[in-house]
């Protein structure tokens, strides 16, 4: 190793040296072309400084980007949040919380680095009502994100008569749209209600700056606090039609005027003033940007636009919607109404039953597009039975709650419920196994007699029991066992 200094220059990486502490001593890489030289230095450098990587702003001191992106949800907070409503399938909420993760991690990072990140999209895979579609409905209520749901189904190649997939785009832009005038709404929510209570006060009895009655404040005052609390929302009151002043209308001249609720005057005027507190420029630019940093397409039924080689593909152009897919997923610019929209940052999850085609079925570049797999298992009746009792809404829950709307008390004891989730998943096993969706049927099948006379149970208890399952489903197992002999 030369000691030479000469010509010393430090190689740096991110604005880090390379820096190495072996015995006191630091070896640092140089441009000298006789190799490396030995220096000392008071205390060792670190190999990388995070202000290299992190952008000197927070994620909270962005306004645009924190509307969007919530610090709070951790892996794990989203991930529980999932199984609230989810029953398994936990390698498919930690893929979705570490994908949602990952976006709010890229906006902490400086520009030049975060450009070169780009979303793990997920495929995945298992079969009908096991709960991918769930998993999407439940994600886009937890990311205050522009979300949308497609089918794959739905779309054409170019060139042929239907939707193509750009229209993905377009739809998911629309939702940014409104996301983000709601937000802006309610970030000014109390600045536009004073408005217009102040307006409405001023069609009701004139301008409350007037001095004509100086000892009459706390009458605006009294009817300012009835209009906040929305005690007059039912009155009735005079407003011009369109074009025409309501300083200079006759207020029994009704061919210039109508009579509608304080109510619907209300929604008029805010609306009207939500038009003077953000510029539609703005927003809209601030949706663009949000569709294209945090945006989620979940694509479903994505088995139903390919096939095995050796079946017929009746839609002529499944393959060509794959295709279209490769350039959306991969990264393009769509032209919509409001701007052109880059997608090379918007998340994409992809699912499929694949019961008649398989994954590698699907265009080689596009599953190259979806390098996240995640495998989601068939339910048993132990699931089933889970799905009936663990989650906040779940179907008994919901069915009690419809039956006391008529005064009727539904009780289920724990065994029907298990006998419940054993037939559900017997009939799965025998019939077409259609997962989770099996307990509606067989729950409507026993509570079909309940619910049709409930005139004749109103007032009363019901308490069902196995004896009650077991006598309910008896036409549907009967046909359930013919199925098998049918050719």
């Amino acid at each position: 190793v030369s000691t030479q200094s000469t010509g010393v220059k430090e190689m740096k990486l991110f604005r880090a040296t390379f820096s190495l502490n072996i015995q006191n001593k630091i070896f640092r890489r140089i441009s000298n072309p006789r190799g490396y030289c030995i220096t000392t230095a008071p205390a060792v450098e670190p190999l990388v400084h995070e202000t290299d990587y992190f952008a000197q702003t927070d994620l909270a001191d962005d306004p645009d980007i924190q509307a969007f992106c919530d610090d709070s949800l951790s892996p794990v907070h989203v991930a529980a949040e999932l199984s609230k409503h989810i029953v398994g399938q936990d390698d498919a909420k930690r893929a979705v919380a570490n994908a949602l993760r990952n976006r709010i991690r890229r906006h902490k990072l400086k520009p030049g680095l975060s450009q070169e990140i780009v979303p793990k999209n997920i495929l995945m895979i298992g079969p009908t009502g096991v709960g991918k579609t769930e998993i999407a409905r439940k994600m886009a209520k937890l990311v205050h994100a522009p979300f949308i749901k497609v089918e794959a189904t739905k779309f054409t190649e170019v060139g042929f008569r239907g939707k193509d997939v750009d229209s993905i785009i377009m739809d998911l832009v629309e939702i940014g749209v409104q996301q983000m005038r709601d937000l802006t709404l309610k970030s000014h929510k109390k600045q536009i209600e004073d408005k217009v209570t102040e307006r409405l006060i001023e069609r009701l009895i004139g301008d409350t700056s007037s001095e004509i009655f100086p000892n009459c404040k706390h009458i605006y005052e009294e009817i300012r606090n009835k209009l906040r609390a929305g005690e007059l929302d039912s009155f009735k009151m005079q407003i011009p039609l369109s074009g025409h002043d309501a300083k200079t209308i006759d207020p029994l001249d009704r061919s210039h005027s109508k009579v509608v609720q304080i109510r619907e005057i209300r929604e008029t005027l805010m609306e009207e003033e939500a038009q003077k507190i953000f510029s539609r420029e703005n927003l809209i630019e601030k949706a663009i940007k949000a569709v294209e940093n945090d945006g989620v397409v979940f694509i479903d039924e994505i088995d139903k636009i390919c096939s095995s080689g050796y079946q017929y593909q009746s839609e002529a152009s499944a393959e060509g919607v794959q295709r279209d897919l490769l350039p959306l997923i991969e990264g393009t610019t769509v032209n919509t109404r409001y701007g052109n929209v880059d997608t090379s940052k918007i998340l994409f999850i992809a699912s499929g039953a694949f019961h008649d085609s398989k994954p590698s079925d699907l265009l080689a570049e596009l599953q190259g597009r979806l390098p996240i797999r995640v495998i989601l298992k068939n339910l048993d009746q132990n699931d089933l039975y889970k799905i009936l009792t663990e989650p906040e809404s779940n179907q008994i829950r919901q069915q009690k709650a419809l039956m006391l709307t008529e005064k009727i008390d539904l009780q289920f004891s724990n065994e029907a419920i298990k006998a419940i989730a054993n037939i559900s998943h017997e009939i799965n096993v025998t019939m077409e196994n259609i997962g989770a969706r099996r307990l509606h049927t067989v729950i409507e099948k026993v509570l079909e007699e309940f619910s049709f006379n409930c005139h004749l149970y109103r007032g009363q208890t019901i308490n069902v029991d196995v004896k009650t399952v077991e006598e309910k489903v008896q036409d549907l197992r009967e046909k359930t066992n013919l199925k098998q002999f049918i050719l």
